[in-house]
């Protein structure tokens, strides 16, 4: 109790220190211009790009979560990628100017980023939120998961080394050591924290929330994947798998559930046993449940990113060698369902139903389990059922015909390359974009006096006179 009681006093003293000087450092960043700045920001991406595979090995050895080849390719996303669609992107002195309105807007910036880092996407998390963070000239103090602190201390040494000698200053981009939910809690809290962006768990992001800071959070995602007649089955299923096997599903926008019309059902089952999948049925699917979802709901932290072999031997269950995904044939959704909810593994649930009507109910119903805001995902050709969709679902990423894990980051569609990917108010969040540098950028506004006459205006101006004059008149009759 003593070296506990040590350890939190520790991480106290921490977090008010790296506070502190990331306040300080802030200062200084938000002088330099959106040239110098820009600079800054190409180093951080290089060095990123340059070591994406050293921090990808240290995030899979700490953390025991993924794969080395995909934490890769997010790492490379997290620079490249984010550098491809902000190298151009105003964040400093003025960014816009109406003539016709007269009005000016000037990007000011927020202060200091608390940064809350998953375990599953550790190193790439802490690439991406450090790069927009300085090119929007905020500080950012991270606050790593514990079972991935050393992977994220290096990224964060990495980025600010990088930054600093491109002309940033010291302390702008710092890691927290000593990591304790009372550490963190107290970063939330601190006065001079100016935004948090959380990325994690529902508890942790609901802190965020809770904490009186401004923050930018993430719900759970429980994306169904919806395939109508009308689809390139084999394409879909291949997407789909994809997606879910990529890091072994620990993209929050993996697919959860495929739903297939009864027109394709056998077809599209055939294609999934074809492509890896293996389904289980009785005990053993008894067995996935209990392993897979805790007792008390939510995934059982022990299968988050293993692979099918390894879930498979938690539950004490065969599958084939070879097996990229485990299916469960369901016919419900809710607790009675344990695989009905989010699975952040190579799991995935199966559905069947009549037409696309009923899919679109049943894609709601997962989506209120667990998953309002987030994504979902539709492989069809017919435009008129994919645009029904997109009316009806409360979800705020509606991905066709690619896989959702890179489809809702922006890796394989047009959307913003985030890895904090907003739900807005029916997910809890207060957006609903993907976050990027933009969402760090306080607006300021010179706005100009106009001057405008109209028949209408003169009406207004001849009725306000009139009906002053009628005040008056009645003050003196008084």
């Amino acid at each position: 109790m003593a070296n506990e009681m040590d350890n939190i006093e520790k991480s106290l003293r921490e977090a008010n220190a790296l506070m502190d000087e990331a306040f300080e450092s802030q200062k200084l960043l938000g002088e330099l211009d959106q040239c110098r700045i820009d600079r800054i920001v190409k180093a951080m991406v290089d060095a990123g790009y340059e070591n994406a595979g050293k921090l990808a090995r240290m995030a899979v050895e700490e953390s025991r979560i993924g794969v080395v080849e995909d934490k890769i390719v997010k790492n490379v996303f997290a620079t490249r990628n984010l550098y491809d669609y902000i190298k151009d992107m105003k964040t400093a002195g003025i960014i816009a100017e109406d003539q016709e309105k007269g009005v000016i807007e000037i990007a000011a910036p927020m202060g200091v980023v608390v940064g809350l880092i998953p375990t599953t996407n550790p190193t790439s998390t802490v690439l991406y939120k450090a790069i927009i963070s300085i090119k929007s000239r905020n500080a950012i103090v991270i606050s790593p998961h514990p079972r991935s602190v050393k992977c994220c201390i290096e990224a964060a040494r990495i980025m600010e080394e990088a930054a600093v000698s491109a002309g940033a200053p010291k302390g702008i981009i710092k890691c927290m050591t000593q990591c304790t939910k009372e550490a963190t809690d107290a970063l939330m809290q601190h006065p001079k924290a100016s935004i948090i962006l959380a990325t994690g768990g529902s508890a942790m992001v609901k802190a965020a929330y809770s904490s009186g800071t401004p923050a930018y959070g993430v719900g759970p995602g429980n994306v169904p994947a919806f395939i109508e007649r009308s689809a390139d089955i084999a394409d879909a299923v291949d997407k789909i798998f994809k997606s879910k096997t990529f890091d072994n599903g620990t993209i929050c926008a993996s697919e959860q559930a495929i739903i297939a019309e009864t027109a394709i059902a056998e077809k599209v089952i055939a294609e999934v046993v074809r492509q890896g999948g293996h389904f289980v049925t009785g005990a053993d699917q008894e067995a996935l449940e209990k392993t897979v979802i805790q007792p008390g709901g939510g995934v059982n932290p022990k299968v988050v990113g293993q692979s099918p072999k390894t879930i498979a031997e938690l539950a004490g269950i065969k599958i084939p060698e070879g097996t990229r995904v485990i299916c469960a044939a369901l016919k419900g959704v809710g607790r009675e369902y344990p695989l009905s909810a989010e699975k952040l593994c190579p799991v995935l649930s199966f559905y069947v139903v009549n037409d696309w009507e009923a899919g679109c109910k049943r894609c709601i119903e997962l989506l209120n389990y667990g998953g309002l805001g987030h994504t979902m995902v539709i492989h069809s050709n017919n435009d008129a059922i994919i645009r029904e969709f997109g009316l009806k679902k409360p979800v705020f990423r509606i991905l066709v015909n690619t896989p959702s894990s890179q489809g809702a980051i922006g890796y394989t569609t047009g959307l913003a390359p985030a890895l904090t990917l907003g739900c807005g108010t029916w997910g809890g969040s207060i957006t609903s974009d993907n976050v990027s540098p933009l969402h760090l950028i306080n607006r300021k506004r010179i706005a100009y006096h106009r001057t405008v006459e109209s028949e209408k205006t003169n009406h207004l101006k001849a009725n306000y006179v009139y009906t002053m004059a009628e005040i008056l008149k009645a003050i003196d009759m008084n």
